[in-house]
Parts: structure tokens; sequence; C-alpha cells
């Protein structure tokens, strides 16, 4: 048997779909979290749960200290990794994914651009005039992990182009997400530390370009970076995407290394079940050494941000108490969140969109359809996690928080029934022959 370049490729490497499989499974995880902290935050249980999210824990030597409550340490630490794998995928996209050529990129762009503005302004026509208002950005967001666990339901009914297409949009969102955290959810600024975070940034650019680039070193200097961001007023969080940016791209190996190295198994021939699993392994040693640093770390944290980082997340900031009847969807915050979600982002997507097709600066993605784009859209009303986010950072311990909250988990689950049943009709069977 000979063991060709395509069949190592695709045996060994598959970096997108294997993305795809890690955030739909995660999904499942996400949700599971979110249903149990609901559940406890609504049980008799509902004390002991507050009180271990209010625990406080931290770190002493001598006179400095740092200490938050378990809440804050999930929220400001947990999702900088959160926001570092989020900002190595924005990266990898720009450069060599969907997002790096003008003609590729404009439909996800246009698309999550419509799906920012007009569930923003939903929010704002409902609450013109109150200090909720400080709420707009939470119905901008995407949660791409969950959205693509509802897309997996469908199995393979749904193409690969739409699967990328919704990731693609996601990560757009994901972006504007951070601009808007960084510039509108920032309240008070400490020159000091900013600079001092600026200069800790810079090292890791050096480090990145002229080092070894090895994860250890990044994971120190961003542990500065994230110390002196979270002092300067800015959420602690953007220190991961600032970091991810400092992480190359560059490859291990040259092609020549790399075809040298691959060269002994492509020319083997061989039948024995035994000489093919040491060939793999060998593909495997070559093209984990070819990876970039950015690709190696996406590679090894995606797996634990989806299945640990998010699942902790969705634990911690979902429970909301509605036993006694203070929280309702009636009330402006959660209308707003709930029809900005399921009404202002499938609207904004698929209208910004036409917009970018019929002007003709974009195309339709290969073998995607207009019914599969509008099925995308209403998943894309799944925000949860980046919604949570927002509405954290935006309400603090304000009432208007579990408003949100509430908002927030009913439009994710109305935009999950509602993009399946959608979707189970609009794609077309497979044929069982």
């Amino acid at each position: 048997m000979q063991l060709g370049v395509r069949s190592i490729v695709d045996t060994v490497v598959s970096p997108l779909q294997d993305f795809i499989r890690t955030e739909s499974s995660s999904g499942i995880i996400l949700i599971a979290a979110a249903v149990a902290a609901f559940a406890l935050a609504n049980s008799p249980w509902a004390d002991g749960y507050f009180a271990l999210l209010e625990t406080r824990a931290g770190l002493r030597l001598g006179e400095w200290s740092l200490e938050k409550p378990l809440l804050l340490w999930v929220n400001d630490l947990l999702m900088a990794v959160f926001f570092f794998v989020v900002g190595l995928e924005i990266k990898r996209e720009l450069l060599v994914g969907e997002l790096n050529s003008r003609r590729q990129a404009t439909l996800p762009i246009a698309a999550a651009l419509g799906g920012m503005v007009v569930p923003a302004l939903v929010f704002v026509a409902l609450n013109t005039g109150s200090p909720a208002i400080r709420g707009w950005g939470i119905p901008m967001a995407t949660d791409i992990a969950f959205a693509l666990g509802v897309l997996a339901l469908l199995g393979d009914r749904v193409g690969l182009p739409l699967k990328v297409f919704l990731l693609a949009l996601a990560i757009v969102d994901d972006l504007g997400a951070v601009l808007v955290i960084a510039v509108f959810y920032t309240e008070r600024l400490d020159a000091g530390s900013l600079l001092l975070a600026g200069v800790a940034w810079a090292a890791a650019f050096g480090y990145g370009r002229y080092g070894s680039a090895r994860p250890l070193g990044y994971a120190l200097v961003g542990a500065v970076v994230w110390y002196f961001m979270l002092r300067s007023g800015v959420h602690a969080t953007v220190a991961g995407v600032l970091m991810a940016l400092t992480v190359p791209l560059r490859h291990g190996l040259s092609r020549t290394d790399l075809e040298e190295g691959l060269r002994p198994v492509i020319d083997q021939q061989t039948e024995r079940f035994e000489d093919v699993e040491v060939a793999i392994g060998h593909v495997e040693d070559v093209l984990g050494r070819a990876h970039s640093p950015l690709h190696s770390m996406e590679h090894a944290l995606s797996p634990i941000v989806a299945f640990g980082v998010m699942p902790a997340f969705a634990f911690s900031n979902a429970g909301v108490a509605i036993a006694g009847g203070d929280v309702a969807l009636t009330g402006s915050v959660s209308l707003g969140v709930l029809l900005g979600l399921i009404v202002g982002k499938p609207l904004g997507i698929v209208a910004f969109a036409a917009v970018a097709v019929r002007t003709g600066r974009a195309d339709l993605p290969d073998g995607a359809t207009w019914p599969g784009v509008i099925g995308v859209a209403l998943l894309a009303g799944i925000g949860f996690t980046m919604s949570l986010f927002i509405a954290g950072l935006a309400f603090g311990q304000d009432p208007a928080l579990d408003e949100a909250k509430i908002g927030i988990l009913a439009a994710s689950v109305v935009a999950a029934v509602a993009g399946l049943a959608f979707l189970s009709r609009a794609l077309p069977k497979k044929d069982p022959a």
C-alpha cells in the first residue's frame, strides 16, 4: 500500500473539522453546565451555590496581595484564556483562513456587522432614557460552541461551507465584542498600569519574533500583561486577545525539510497494519514539528477552553433565581435582550449579507443557499457565553443583571429551537442510498 500526500493529510491533519467537532461537542457540556447552574439557583441549595461563587481566594506575597471571589477569578482569569484562544482563531482566519482575502471576508464581515448593529438598536429602542441602556452590547454576541452544537444535531445534512460561514461570522462577531468591551465597558484608566502592560506586550512581540516562542515564555509574559491590564481599568480579558496577536504563524520546518521528512513514508510500500501505524506515527511527529506556534497553542488550548473554561463560566454565570418572582421577561432589559437576539440578530445578518451579495461585493459559499444562511442567522441568536459576559460588565451587581440573564437564557433556547426547526425543513435530506 502506498501512502500518498493527500491520504496523509486527510488522515492526520484536518484542523478545521477537528475544531468544529470540538466546538460542537463542547456545546452539549455548555448546555448541561448552564442547566445545572439554573437548577441550583432555584433549589434549596441556592444559598450554597451563591456562597460558593462569592468565596474569596487569591495570592499573598508580603504586602502584595491579589484576592477575588471565585466568580471573578472565572470571569477575569479563565476567560482571559478563552479570549486568548479567540484571538488565535481571529489571527489565523485573517492570515490563512476564511478572512484572508477581501472577497472571502466580505460576506461574514457584512453579516456579522448587521448581526451587531441591528440587535443593539433593538435594545436601545426599548431602553431609551433608562440607565439600563448601558446593556446595549449584550445582544450583539454569538456563542459559536452552542450554535455549532445545535448545528451538529442535523448531522451530515449541514455542509462544511455552511459551518465555515457560521464559524467566520462568529469570529468576526467575537472581534467586534472584544472591541466593544475594550472601548465602551472601561470605566476608568490607570495610565501607569496601562503603560506597563504595553511594555510587557511589546516584550511578547519581541519574544515571538526573535525568541523560541515556547508556551511557557508566553504564559509568563502573559501573566504580567494580564496583571497590569487588570489594574489599568481595561477589562483583564482583553490581555488574552492582545497576547494572541504576538504568537507567530511561521512554520517550524521549511517546505524542503517537510518533504524530506515525509519522503520515506510517501515512498513506502507496505501491506502490514503495524507498518502503517508506524508510518502514521512518523507523519504525526514530522507534522507536529512543522506546525507554527499559533497552530500548536490553538490545538492544545481549544479542548481545555471548550471542555473546561466555558462550562466553568456557564456554571458560574447562568444561575438566575426566579423563584421569588422578581425576574421576568416583561422588563425592558430582558425584552431588549430577547428581541435583540431572536429578531434583530437574524434580521441584521440576512439583510447585510443580502446587500453584500446583491451589490456584487460577495458571493454565497459554494453549496450554500439562502435558506441555509437564514437558518444559520437564527442560530446566531444564541448569545449565551459572550452575552452573559458583557451583561456582567454592563450591570455588575445591579438587579438588571438577573433580568438580562433571563433574557439571554430565553433567547438562546428560542434561537436554538427556531434555527434547528428551520434548518431541518430547509436543508435537503440525504438519500439513504
